[in-house]
C-alpha cells in the first residue's frame, strides 16, 4: 500500500518544485523591467494664444524613442524626442529646426542643476554668467513661435545623464533608438491641455493715512507706490523672476515697513497719504493696474501728486533710470528727478531720465506708470532696465533665478527711494540729511529684504495660473496688512489679446526598449524552457511512452472504421 502511494507523492513534489522555478524566474525577469525605468520632472514651454495666433507648444503628451544630437544625417525625427543639454545647444540649429517646420516628436532641453530655484547658493558663477545669454535667446525664440509638438525642460542629474550618455554612445555607433534597435523611450502620459476658463487677478492695495489737522478740510495729498508681483517665462512652473519683479516687491515691502514705523507715532506721522499698490497682470500690459486704478474714484485719482512703480531693481551696479511719460520741465517730473538725484549723489551713485511719449492708439503699454500717465496721473518707473523692454520679454524666465540677483542692489535701491520719498513728506530739501540712516531704528532692513527675496525666489507667479486664495497672494496680502492701516484686495478676470493653456508640469517616464531580436530570442528561450519543462514533467509522472503517444500522428478514419 505504500508503494501504491510513492509515485503520486513524487509527482506532487516534482510538480511543486517546478512551480516554484516558474515564479521565481518570472521574479526575476520582472525586476530587471523595474531597475531599467526611470522618472524625472519635467516643466512644459508654455502655450498660450494672443490676438487669436497659437505660440508655445501646442501638444503635451509624449511616447517616443529618444535621440541626441549626434543622430545620423538623414534620420526621420518624426517619432523621436530630441534630447539637449543647454550645454551643448546649437541655437542656429534650433531656430533652424523651428523656422523651416522638420517634423520632430518632441524636444527635451535639460538645464544646468545650478539654474534651479530649488538650489539656491552663488556657486559656479561663471558658469552660469556664460549660459544666461544663450537660454535668453531660446526662450525668446520659443515663446514666439508656433510648435506642433512637445516642448519640455529639466534639471540635469545623475539619473538622467546616465540615460543621455547611452542615447548618445547608440547613436554615435549609428543605431538611432527605434523599435527595431530599441533604445530608450520617452513616456508622458498626459491629458492634451485645456484654456484657462477666466483667469483670475489679483490686485493688493495698502493704506497709510497721513495726519490730518482738525482744521485741514482738504483731502491730503497721496503718494503712490507700486510694483508688479507676476511673471512671465518660457515655462510657467519655473519662472520666479527674482529680479522682475521680485526686486521690486521686496522693495515695496520694505518701504512700507519702514514708512510704518514713522506713520506709527503721531509725531512723525508725514502730511501725505501713503498708497501701496501690488499689482498683478504685468507682463499682459499691465492689465491688472488698469483695472485697478479705474477702481479708483475721482477724489483719490486726484489727490495722487506722483507714483513710482518699481521694476527690476536687483541686479544693477551703479546707475538707475527713471522711465517717464511726461516731458523732463514737466513740474512734477523735474521734482521726482531732482529728488532722486539728489539722495543718489550722496549715496555716490546715478540716477538717468528717459523720456518716452505715449502713443494713445497703440494698446501696447511698456512700462506700468504708463498706465497712470493715460488716466493724467504723474508716474515715474524705477529701473536698471535702459531700454523699453519688447512685449512678453524682461518679465522673469528661467534664467531669473536668486543667484543672478544682488540683494545689496535692492538695499541699495530702498534707500534710494525711502529717503527721496520722506525728505518730500518732511520738507527737507537739503542734502546731508538721513532720514533712514545706517545703524538706526529706521534703518533697512537687509535680513528683511533677504528673507522675502528667498521666497518669492522659490515661487513661480505666471498670472493665469495663480488663483485669488493662492498661498503666495494671501501671504503678500498678510505681510502687507502688517505695515498698513487697511488693506483691500480686488480680483478681476484677465481679458485682452491673451489665451491660455493648462497643463504647465508633467512626471517624464524613461523606459529601456528592447530591440526585435532581444524579444525574438527572449521568446525562443521561453519556449524552450516550457517545452523542456513540459517534457520533463510528462516522463517523471505519466512515462515517456506517454509523451511519444502525444507527438504521434492519430489513426486515420478509414483505419479506425476497418
Amino acid at each position: 500500500m505504500a508503494n501504491s502511494k510513492k509515485p503520486g507523492g513524487l509527482r506532487e513534489m516534482l510538480e511543486s518544485m517546478y512551480s516554484v522555478i516558474a515564479l521565481l524566474f518570472i521574479l526575476v525577469a520582472c525586476v530587471e523591467l523595474c531597475d531599467a525605468a526611470a522618472a524625472v520632472d519635467v516643466y512644459r514651454l508654455i502655450q498660450y494664444d494672443m490676438s487669436g495666433s497659437p505660440f508655445g507648444s501646442r501638444f503635451a503628451a509624449l511616447n517616443h524613442h529618444a535621440a541626441s544630437l549626434h543622430f545620423p544625417p538623414g534620420v526621420d525625427l518624426s517619432r523621436t524626442v530630441l534630447i539637449i543639454p543647454l550645454r551643448e545647444l546649437n541655437i542656429t540649429f534650433v531656430r533652424e529646426y523651428i523656422n523651416q517646420k522638420k517634423p520632430l516628436g518632441g524636444l527635451l532641453v535639460l538645464l544646468p542643476e545650478v539654474l534651479s530655484f530649488k538650489t539656491g547658493g552663488n556657486n559656479q558663477v561663471h558658469e552660469k554668467e556664460k549660459m544666461k545669454n544663450l537660454l535668453a535667446e531660446l526662450e525668446r525664440l520659443l515663446i514666439h513661435s508656433n510648435i506642433p509638438y512637445p516642448v519640455y525642460f529639466a534639471f540635469e542629474n545623475d539619473e538622467i545623464d546616465t540615460v543621455l550618455a547611452d542615447i548618445k554612445k547608440n547613436d554615435l555607433m549609428g543605431q538611432p533608438a527605434t523599435a527595431t534597435t530599441g533604445g530608450y523611450k520617452f513616456v508622458i502620459p498626459t491629458a492634451e491641455p485645456k484654456k484657462v476658463a477666466s483667469p483670475t487677478m489679483t490686485n493688493i492695495q495698502g493704506w497709510l493715512s497721513g495726519l490730518k489737522t482738525d482744521g485741514d478740510a482738504n483731502q491730503l495729498p497721496t503718494i503712490a507706490i507700486v510694483a508688479s508681483y507676476d511673471t512671465f517665462g518660457a515655462a510657467p512652473a519655473l519662472s520666479v523672476g527674482s529680479d522682475s519683479n521680485g526686486s521690486g516687491i521686496v522693495a515695496l515691502l520694505e518701504i512700507s515697513r519702514l514708512f510704518s514705523l514713522l506713520y506709527s507715532n503721531p509725531k512723525t506721522r508725514g502730511r501725505y497719504n501713503l498708497l501701496f499698490g501690488l499689482t498683478s497682470g504685468g507682463p499682459y500690459n499691465y492689465n491688472g493696474t488698469q483695472k485697478w486704478l479705474r477702481s479708483f474714484d475721482q477724489r483719490l485719482r486726484e489727490s495722487i501728486d506722483y507714483a513710482i512703480c518699481l521694476n527690476s531693481i536687483g541686479s544693477w551696479d551703479n546707475e538707475l533710470w527713471i522711465h517717464v511719460s511726461k516731458p523732463p520741465e514737466n513740474a512734477y517730473i523735474k521734482q521726482i528727478f531732482e529728488g532722486l538725484s539728489n539722495v543718489a549723489e550722496e549715496l555716490d551713485l546715478k540716477v538717468g531720465l528717459k523720456h518716452k511719449k505715449i502713443n494713445i492708439s497703440n494698446p501696447r503699454v511698456a512700462w506700468e506708470h504708463e498706465q497712470f500717465s493715460r488716466l493724467r496721473v504723474t508716474a515715474a518707473t524705477l529701473s536698471e532696465l535702459s531700454v523699453t523692454p519688447e512685449l512678453l520679454e524682461s518679465t522673469g524666465g528661467l534664467f531669473d533665478t536668486r543667484q543672478y540677483v544682488n540683494e545689496t542692489a535692492i538695499v541699495r535701491g530702498v534707500k534710494l527711494v525711502a529717503e527721496s520719498l520722506a525728505r518730500h513728506i518732511y520738507g527737507h530739501q537739503g542734502k546731508n540729511i538721513q532720514i533712514f540712516a545706517d545703524e538706526s531704528s529706521l534703518a533697512v532692513n537687509p535680513a528683511y529684504i533677504r528673507s522675502w527675496l528667498d521666497v518669492l525666489s522659490q515661487t513661480p507667479r505666471v498670472a493665469p495660473f495663480l488663483s485669488k486664495d493662492d498661498p503666495f497672494v494671501m501671504a503678500l496680502k498678510k505681510e502687507l496688512a502688517g505695515h498698513v492701516d487697511e488693506v483691500n484686495v480686488q480680483h478681476e478676470t484677465l481679458e485682452g489679446i491673451f489665451t491660455f493653456y493648462d497643463s504647465t508640469s508633467a512626471r517624464l517616464n524613461i523606459y529601456q526598449v528592447a530591440s526585435v531580436t532581444f524579444d525574438l530570442l527572449l521568446l525562443l528561450v521561453l519556449g524552450s524552457y516550457l517545452i523542456v519543462l513540459f517534457s520533463f514533467l510528462v516522463i517523471t509522472t505519466r512515462g515517456l511512452d506517454d509523451l511519444i503517444s502525444l507527438f504521434r500522428r492519430p489513426p486515420s478514419r478509414k483505419l479506425k472504421t476497418a
